[in-house]
């Protein structure tokens, strides 16, 4: 194998299961080019990669990585990295993303929790219909308050371990 094809299977690793973690991602309710870019940028070498080595890994347009891309800096997922001397960005996964993701759902949930309140409010005559909605509510509460709880037993496994 040439050099140019060592670099490239040396940066493009783990596409398979880059891949497969991207479709469990997808089915879980993130969209699918997102999806597939977190997980590139997972599997990615030190200093991430380029727009275009995006679309070359994923062999996508650098329209698709583009929407992606913007879409993961948005939730927070990804940095925009400059390098000096180098005119192009390079994109990275930000450290502590997941986590520090799902703690900030716990709002959300007692939220969630708040509306479903209003639903089974508004099913008094329903018995099904209002002890769907209770117990839906009661796990968002159970959920808003073991978040902080777990984000902390995380850190002190992470912690130990390190």
């Amino acid at each position: 194998m040439d050099d140019v094809g060592e670099l490239e299977a040396a940066e493009h690793r783990a596409i398979d299961a880059a891949e497969q973690a991207a479709s469990v991602m997808t089915a879980a309710g993130m969209q699918r080019m997102p999806a597939r870019v977190m997980m590139s940028l997972v599997a990615a070498p030190d200093g991430g990669y380029t727009a275009a080595e995006l679309g070359e890994r994923l062999g996508v347009s650098a329209a698709a990585v583009s929407g992606a891309v913007r879409y993961l800096q948005d939730m927070h997922f990804i940095s925009r990295r400059s390098r000096p001397g180098d005119r192009r960005d390079r994109y990275e996964l930000v450290h502590d993303t997941f986590y520090g993701s799902v703690a900030s759902n716990a709002p959300v949930y007692e939220r969630m929790a708040e509306h479903i309140d209003r639903i089974a409010d508004e099913h008094a005559d329903d018995p099904a219909a209002q002890a769907r909605a209770v117990e839906l509510a009661s796990f968002f509460r159970f959920m808003a308050r073991r978040m902080p709880q777990l984000i902390d037993e995380w850190e002190a496994v992470r912690r130990a371990a390190g």
